[in-house]
């Protein structure tokens, strides 16, 4: 019984002493032959604790390849014995150093163009690089048999040798499957969405040479498209002849009503005015990817203004869009202002497209009992040049677009009575969000327009001021030749849908008839709210223009609720 107990306590200590040997940590060190090559073995940070001996003796082959890649391709280990229960020491002759390697290659299956772009050294056999960028060299060269549509294949450098005192050579290997073009591209979600925005505005179409990170990188613009969005990212479907490329994309919620309501009070009745604004723009309703846009203003002047836009992109699925504008304005019972205009446009990217047209202007004059030199009936045919770019950022619910630059410029003839007169008419708008972290974030516009005539007439000049110019002034009050504005805004975003903000606009305006140059001023506070109804916003603005003071009575207050459906 005595003996029974004795061995079984001795088989105890036993297993807690293998445990403890199993389970305590093991160390290793590695030298070279001297203390410069220890130096370098140093340097290339090896790992130098383990918990067995399998991971130990795999950190010692590791390093060996590590000193091959760094050019001691000769390098070998003399000894691995061990110091005491813990610890190891690995010996290793590095022995001499190369810095170059020649790589002899098929050249049908790799282009003079990217291997010049790596390596200073190239002929029809061969190329030459440094060992050391050896391993990224040939990352860089599968990235680019990949994107020429060959996804599944591979390189290998075999046969490595020394070429003489100071060089290695190797060969390399390429083993690929037969080149992939994309054979079909597959909408799931939103079947209806318009094929030509596929082609023309993503670029990918069929036949093109099959790269995912290329596929990818394009699809992300599909979430800057005002109607559609993607639900999750591309899926590529491989078979033995055909690649097919699923796009998962859902329609989104794109048509947009907008409006406003102005009052301030006017300096001679002293009673409250008011003033408004409504716009309704209807988008991708017929999945054609196409817009319908109408406007109507009436302001505190009496001032009417009726617009209607209509743009058509990519028609018969080529590259080239359409757009038609009509734009009546009634200025009180002095004249009256029609612009039709005609345009087509070429979508460069996701971003940018250009555009030419033609613009006819008719204007009539209403002052029949009391005529005025500066008011008279005309027309104008001008041939205008567009450009216009777009960033969006589709994540900001409040704002979806980051930056904006759009200019126009028309050449052409204005003639009233017997006269004939050349001019240029253009303008601009552009706009950045300066983003400073996720609350807070700085608003800069730019906007102008300008007419180059030798005269001017009153009813042909530009009309600008109100919410959508410079705040603080009655909308399209202010009348110019030339002018430009400034408007600024410090946001801070107390949450996701609500924002608070800053008005400091500045403007310059010249009027050639009146021989008037006038600096204006406007400051001021407002928010957003992003509530269930749209996104309502409230402008509070004084105006003033540069040598006049400060009134309160003056001030703007705006009201404008744009709401999606």
């Amino acid at each position: 019984m005595r003996t029974l107990k004795t061995l079984v306590l001795y088989l105890t200590i036993s297993t807690i002493n293998l445990t403890f040997i199993n389970a305590q940590d093991l160390n290793l060190i590695i030298k070279g032959k001297d203390s410069l090559e220890t130096t370098i073995i140093d340097s290339l940070d090896y790992k130098k604790n383990f918990t067995d001996f399998k991971s130990l003796k795999n950190e010692i082959e590791s390093l060996h390849l590590k000193l091959q890649k760094s050019g001691f391709i000769e390098n070998e280990l003399i000894s691995t014995e061990k110091k005491n229960d813990s610890t190891y020491l690995a010996k290793f002759s590095l022995n001499k150093k190369y810095y170059t390697i020649y790589i002899y290659y098929q050249n049908e299956m790799l282009s003079k163009e990217a291997l010049e772009s790596i390596s200073n050294k190239v002929t029809d056999e061969y190329f030459v690089t440094t060992i050391s960028k050896s391993e990224s060299v040939l990352n860089y060269l599968n990235t680019k048999i990949i994107e020429d549509g060959q996804p599944f294949a591979s390189l290998q450098l075999i046969n490595l040798k020394k070429k003489d005192d100071h060089n290695i050579q190797a060969e390399l290997i390429i083993t690929n499957d037969k080149k992939r073009t994309i054979d079909n591209i597959i909408v799931k979600g939103y079947e209806n969405f318009p094929k030509s925005y596929i082609k023309h505005y993503l670029k990918i179409k069929n036949k093109d040479a099959f790269n995912l990170n290329y596929i990818k990188e394009k699809t992300e613009a599909l979430n800057s498209l005002p109607f559609a969005s993607q639900r999750k990212p591309p899926e590529i479907l491989f078979t033995k002849d055909s690649t097919s490329v699923y796009l998962y994309l859902e329609k989104t919620k794109s048509n947009n009503f907008d409006g406003f309501l102005g009052f301030g009070t006017n300096e001679t009745t002293n009673k409250i005015e008011f003033n408004g604004y409504l716009n309704l723009n209807l988008i991708n309703n017929l999945n054609y990817g196409e817009s319908f846009n109408l406007v109507y203003k009436s302001d505190e002047n009496e001032q009417k203004t009726f617009e209607v836009n209509f743009n058509l992109p990519y028609i018969f699925g080529s590259a080239i869009g359409t757009e038609l504008a009509l734009n009546i304005f009634k200025k009180d019972s002095t004249f009256t202002t029609v612009n039709q205009s005609a345009s087509i446009f070429y979508q460069i990217n996701a971003k940018q497209k250009i555009g030419f047209g033609i613009e006819g202007i008719q204007s009539n004059n209403l002052l029949d009992e009391t005529p005025s030199e500066t008011i008279q009936d005309y027309n104008s045919v001008f041939y205008n040049l567009n450009y216009e770019y777009i960033k969006r950022q589709p994540y900001d619910l409040l704002f979806p677009v980051n930056f904006a630059f759009d200019y126009k410029i028309g050449f052409g003839n204005r003639s009233f009575g017997s006269a004939t007169e050349k001019q240029i008419l253009f303008n601009f708008n552009t706009f950045k969000i300066f983003n400073l972290n996720t609350k807070n974030s700085f608003y800069l516009r730019l906007n102008g327009a300008g007419i180059n005539s030798d005269s001017f007439l009153t009813n042909e000049l530009i009309r600008f001021g109100g919410i959508k110019s410079i705040r603080g002034f009655e909308e399209n009050s202010l009348f110019a030749s030339l002018f430009s504005v400034l408007n600024t805004e410090y946001r801070y975003q107390l949450n996701n849908n609500i924002y608070i903000h800053s008005i400091v606009d500045v403007a310059y305006f010249e009027n050639d008839i009146t021989q008037v140059k006038e600096k204006l001023f406007a400051f001021g506070l407002g928010f957003g709210i992003n509530t269930k109804a749209g996104l309502l916003k409230f402008n509070y603005a004084n105006g003033k223009s540069e040598n006049q003071k400060f009134k309160l009575s003056d001030s703007k207050i705006h009201l404008s609720l744009s709401a999606v459906f």
